[in-house]
């Protein structure tokens, strides 16, 4: 008769012996398992930000040529007029010298008019990633039939009159909204599950030589960020109103262990003003897929602050994240060097040589007086 002993020795071997062959016949989980990813999960509990931890070495490749090893299931995504080629080469240019070279995800154009020839060729010249171009639905991208609009009139020259940035201007209030509630429906992005979002005229200023996209899969992050800030308050004055009215009649759609002290730091009486500034965002599109960000993209866009005030998507995404993601799962890629003016992330020390970075370290946003870092910081100790 086998001993107790003997059987604890028995079944320790079986359970080791497959844990070796799931580790080579399983990449994803062999990373997961891995040395490095333990220690890395280990030294994110020790009173810091996750990302202090720093990506396992694992994920990296440092060699020329494309990438092994999988995919997510992911996609670049640009909102873009015609008018804005220039830009969109110039930052378009610079992820695929930066990254994409290696891994070859595709993009996905999006433009409320029909994109143009020229602008199809110049933009599939840079990349030999798939490209797809697509037209935004009239119905989500022009203000709504039910908005009054002179009431919203009234508030648009109030603002032009009070020097509020973009104050007096429908087309951009058409842009926060389709951001804040319609671009992850457009049928071009049904088949993705994440995605990265381009804005023209920004710089990415370090070699990215891992992927992104796998950090946030195999970490189950929903949302990516690289510079966060304080929000322009006159553009807003009854969001948090708004917010805290959904939160008492939905409270079932807020986990505990959420980001709220981020976004308020009173437990959500008031709202500090704090964003992820989303013209960068590297997300999990199943969060705003959800039923969780889908009521409350509604509940906010019936009260209609996307035209009687000037709501962002900045402020709209970060809130939703905010409220019904875990804290874990918001990430600050510190080592993606990124600049949208007039702000800045550039990588510091190690970071910096190990991505070739080649903005100056000193012009660096992150814990400026007007960011918002702190308090992302501040979530983990």
């Amino acid at each position: 008769m086998m001993t107790p002993m003997r059987y604890v020795v028995l079944v320790l071997g079986i359970i080791i012996s497959l844990h070796f062959i799931l580790s080579f016949s399983h990449e994803e989980y062999g990373r997961a398992t891995s040395l490095s990813t333990i220690k890395n999960q280990f030294s994110g509990l020790a009173n810091q930000p996750p990302y202090k931890a720093g990506v396992p070495e694992d994920y990296y490749y440092h060699a020329n040529g494309t990438a092994p090893g999988p995919r997510a299931n992911a996609a670049f995504v640009i909102l873009a007029r015609n008018s804005d080629l220039n830009g969109v080469v110039f930052s378009m240019k610079q992820m695929e010298d930066r990254f994409n070279k290696k891994y070859q995800y595709p993009y996905v154009f999006l433009n409320e008019d029909d994109f143009t020839e020229d602008f199809k060729k110049r933009i599939t010249a840079l990349t030999d990633a798939k490209v797809e171009f697509g037209k935004i639905p009239r119905e989500h991208w022009f203000q709504p039939d039910w908005i009054d609009e002179d009431k919203a009139t009234k508030s648009r020259e109030n603002m032009v009159k009070n020097q509020v940035i973009y104050g007096g201007s429908v087309p951009y209030r058409n842009m926060c909204r389709y951001n804040s509630g319609f671009f992850y429906r457009h049928e071009l992005l049904d088949k993705y599950r994440y995605y990265w979002r381009i804005e023209p005229d920004v710089n990415f200023f370090c070699d990215l030589d891992y992927d992104p996209f796998l950090v946030m899969q195999d970490g189950n992050k929903v949302y990516g960020f690289t510079v966060s800030l304080y929000e322009y308050e006159a553009t807003i004055p009854t969001l948090w109103d708004t917010v805290k009215e959904f939160m008492e009649q939905n409270p079932d759609l807020i986990p505990s262990g959420n980001a709220l002290g981020f976004i308020s730091d009173d437990g959500g009486s008031t709202y500090n003003r704090c964003h992820f500034w989303s013209n960068f965002e590297i997300g999990d599109l199943d969060l705003w897929r959800g039923e969780a960000y889908t009521k409350f993209f509604d509940f906010l866009d019936k009260k209609g602050g996307f035209y009687y005030e000037r709501w962002g998507d900045a402020p709209v995404h970060s809130i939703g994240a905010a409220l019904f993601a875990k804290k874990e799962q918001i990430h600050f890629f510190n080592d993606i060097g990124y600049k949208h003016n007039p702000f800045q992330h550039c990588p510091q020390g190690d970071a910096h040589s190990k991505g070739k970075c080649w903005c100056d370290p000193g012009d660096n946003f992150d814990y400026h007086w007007y960011s918002c870092l702190a308090k992302y910081d501040k979530l983990f100790t």
